[in-house]
């Protein structure tokens, strides 16, 4: 028995109708939102072997859509209009248990943020395991074996290894490439994507989107793709959706949305596509380095057993330094070390050799009081905003709380808090709010407000723009751009998007196995690379190449949240 073989009944599909059609939906959001409705008459169709991509910004309503399709719709959203089938059977009506019949064998779905999508105290293999267990009548050995080809087809490294580990063992891409293995092993009719390559670099992306594509091709599979990266979209789009607060501005076929949009907000989202090109800035005049690591190197030892422990070199031999009115980015793939890097020099996990120096002093071995004032100096933003705010304090709460740790009054606190609101674009009233009440970017624009609070020297950013739509991301790369020009800050920026990568740092470090492998000038190392490594990782940019509507900068669009 194979594991397409599930106890759920299947689902007859006529040869001409649509895996998913969305038909004049409306869902309400909860008294005293910004409005009344989530989305409103949202009409569309995806067919068996068609990739449709929902665009648009941040809090537009793509994810309560696709929330709409699993019957995941949050307590205090409801749909009062319309419908949606699949396989021409309604799914508004379904009871929870016929839904569950439906997730995994029919439909499935692959989160935005995998940490938060993964069982933290359970192992990967068996969450899933899991599905097969509750879907198919495989033995304990086959159902193994298929947890193991799914790993391997995921481009996972170390299949059974990853089967032993937890999520916190994994780096941000491999977690999210578990979560795309839980959605992918009962090939499902429809396969809901919720920016399912955020959290990956190029090369893995790259990887991923063909593994859909393939998917497709095989089992003529129907994918509601939902992205902000525009890279994505050219490369596995059929037809697009923009969506602008909740209502359909534009669809169509990929050609004539991205090439020739009609609407102004759909030309206002392409001209806000990073492209591909190194910023021209004057040099930087030569001082001391606010940040400076000298062969900084960790590694990790796992396992306790005699025989079984091991060592993993996750950095060896990184020296970097960040001056003043610098940003210095780091790329490449997942798991090549950045945010390792990134952790140690920030002092949130100890090296194992080198140093650490901020304003010429050491701090590779401060403890305690010693090495308060560097965490004041040295402030992050981290890669997932689900999980750098708390869940049970406001936001408001979580922005005040490190001033307040460092001396600060409360009512000063608060007066800069509303003051970085406004900066990020962001009501002050949602400091009342809490991190749920927000979508992904909405969360990442507080997490930046919150590290502006202590007013650091340097800021180093994990991966701080890949939850962002790209509208709000060149808003905020500008906003970075003109606090360290008015600061004199230094950015550290690790990230896995090359074209963000161009736009905003001076000098970019390339890593590959924990290793830095090549670094320098931003123009030299893009469009003169010398390693194969860092020609690997041009060439696999999404939609590099692709040539994109008008460019012309329009009217930035109002996303006070």
């Amino acid at each position: 028995m194979t594991t397409s073989q599930s106890a759920s009944p299947a689902l007859p599909r006529a040869a001409t109708e649509p895996v998913l059609a969305v038909r004049k939906l409306s869902i309400t959001l909860p008294a005293g939102a910004d409005r009344p409705l989530a989305v409103e008459h949202i009409d569309f169709e995806v067919a068996a072997g068609q990739t449709v991509c929902l665009l648009g910004e941040s809090g537009s309503g793509k994810s309560v859509i696709a929330q709409a399709v699993m019957g995941l719709l949050p307590a205090g959203l409801k749909a009062i209009e319309g419908g949606i089938t699949l396989n021409g059977r309604e799914l508004l009506p379904l009871t929870l248990t016929q839904l569950r019949r439906l997730r995994g064998p029919a439909m499935a779905m692959v989160f935005q943020e995998p940490m938060t999508a993964l069982n933290p105290v359970q192992r990967c293999g068996d969450q899933v395991d899991e599905i097969l267990r509750e879907h198919t009548r495989l033995s304990a050995a086959e159902r193994r074996r298929e947890v193991l080809r799914i790993f391997a087809r995921v481009r996972l490294p170390e299949p059974e290894r990853i089967y032993a580990s937890y999520p916190h063992q994994l780096s941000g891409g491999q977690r999210q490439r578990i979560v795309i293995a839980i959605a992918l092993i009962l090939k499902p009719a429809l396969l809901i994507c919720d920016e399912p390559t955020t959290a990956l670099d190029v090369t893995t992306q790259a990887e991923i989107l063909k593994l859909i594509t393939e998917l497709q091709r095989e089992n003529g599979t129907a994918v509601l793709f939902i992205t902000h990266d525009f890279g994505v979209v050219a490369e596995i789009a059929d037809r697009v959706v923009v969506m602008q607060l909740g209502r359909m501005v534009e669809q169509g076929n990929k050609l004539d949305v991205l090439q020739a949009p009609r609407q102004d907000y759909t030309r206002m989202l392409l001209a806000a596509v990073p492209e591909l090109g190194g910023r021209s800035r004057p040099p930087l005049p030569d001082g001391p380095a606010l940040l400076d690591a000298r062969a900084l190197s960790k590694t990790y030892a796992t396992g306790s057993w005699p025989g079984r422990r091991r060592t993993v070199q996750a950095a060896t031999d990184i020296s970097l330094s960040v001056h003043p009115g610098e940003t210095v980015g780091i790329v490449g793939e997942s798991g090549s070390g950045k945010s390792t890097v990134a952790r140690c020099i920030a002092r949130l996990i100890e090296p194992s050799s080198g140093d650490i120096l901020a304003g010429g002093q050491s701090v590779a071995k401060a403890r305690g009081r010693t090495l308060s004032p560097f965490r004041r100096q040295v402030q992050v933003v981290f890669q997932d905003p689900y999980r750098s705010l708390n869940p049970r304090q406001t936001v408001g709460a979580s922005i005040i709380e490190g001033p307040l740790n460092f001396g600060v009054p409360r009512e000063q606190a608060w007066r800069r808090a509303e003051e970085l609101m406004r900066l990020v674009r962001m009501q002050p009233s949602a400091l009342h709010r809490y991190p749920n009440q927000f979508s992904g970017g909405q969360r990442q624009r507080i997490s930046i407000a919150r590290a502006l609070a202590c007013e650091p020297k340097v800021l180093i950013a994990d991966e701080a723009v890949s939850a962002l739509d790209v509208s709000v991301q060149a808003q905020i790369l500008d906003l970075l751009n003109d606090i360290q020009q008015r600061l004199r800050i230094g950015i550290l920026f690790i990230t896995h998007d090359l074209r963000v990568a161009s736009q905003i740092c001076d000098r970019v470090i390339v890593m590959q196995q924990g290793r830095i492998v090549e670094q320098g000038r931003i123009n030299d190392v893009f469009f003169a690379p010398q390693h194969l490594y860092t020609k690997t990782l041009l060439a696999a940019a999404p939609g590099r190449g692709f040539a994109f509507g008008s460019r012309e900068p329009a009217a930035p669009q109002p996303i006070l949240a």
